[in-house]
């Protein structure tokens, strides 16, 4: 999803007592620059799907400014097949049969929301990578959940989105063969069962798991 502050902004106002305003803030630069990362993030990983979500229905101009740079990056890219869809429509369809979906393009808000809805069809937090993409290369990568503290001091945490998060790392890295290396032991445990955490069913500890 897009880095758009979008509602994320912050700017609210009182308009009257008991009446209050929130701005969302959508940039053309921001809307172009995400979506010309999803184009070629799907070019050069042989994606051929990408959908945008929105809700341009509601908000006309925000959202519609956000699907017009998704449409003029789309033209450059005539393999990719290119299609747009409502946020509330799309949460429930990619529930009804994920298989339809594959890179999704939309604001800040609207994946955070969609990416914590993905992370339960697959077993939870404790399973989904994330990573923040920057110009010029820069990126960060972190476990979606964030640090999780409480289960780390239990020993309780699930360590596979912090090790997904990692492997995406390496492969921006170019470090691709390590990284399907680890990613092949993750994919392992978490088929064998035979020591997982208990957000996902077993009774392993973050340690006996890692």
């Amino acid at each position: 999803s897009s880095g758009i502050n979008a509602e994320y902004s912050g700017i609210e106002h009182q308009v009257v007592p008991g009446v209050v305003q929130s701005v969302k803030l959508i940039t053309r630069d921001a809307s172009r620059n995400v979506a010309e990362y999803a184009f070629q993030y799907a070019q050069d990983h042989g994606r051929k799907n990408i959908v945008a979500l929105h809700k341009a229905n509601i908000m006309k101009m925000s959202d519609g400014m956000f699907l017009e740079q998704c449409r003029e990056v789309a033209a450059r890219y005539p393999e990719i097949n290119y299609r747009e869809m409502y946020l509330d429509s799309a949460c429930l369809k990619i529930v009804s049969d994920p298989s339809k979906f594959d890179v999704m393009l939309m604001p800040n808000l609207y994946g955070d929301i969609f990416s914590d809805l993905t992370a339960g069809l697959i077993g939870g937090l404790g399973l989904a990578p994330s990573g923040n993409m920057g110009k010029d290369g820069i990126a960060i990568y972190e476990a979606v959940h964030g640090t999780a503290d409480d289960l780390v001091e239990a020993n309780k945490g699930n360590p596979t989105a912090l090790l997904m998060s990692g492997l995406m790392m390496l492969r921006h890295m170019g470090l691709k063969s390590q990284a399907d290396k680890i990613e092949a032991a993750v994919l392992e445990t978490l088929t064998e069962r035979k020591v997982i955490t208990g957000d996902i069913g077993g009774t392993a500890t973050n340690p006996e798991y890692a």
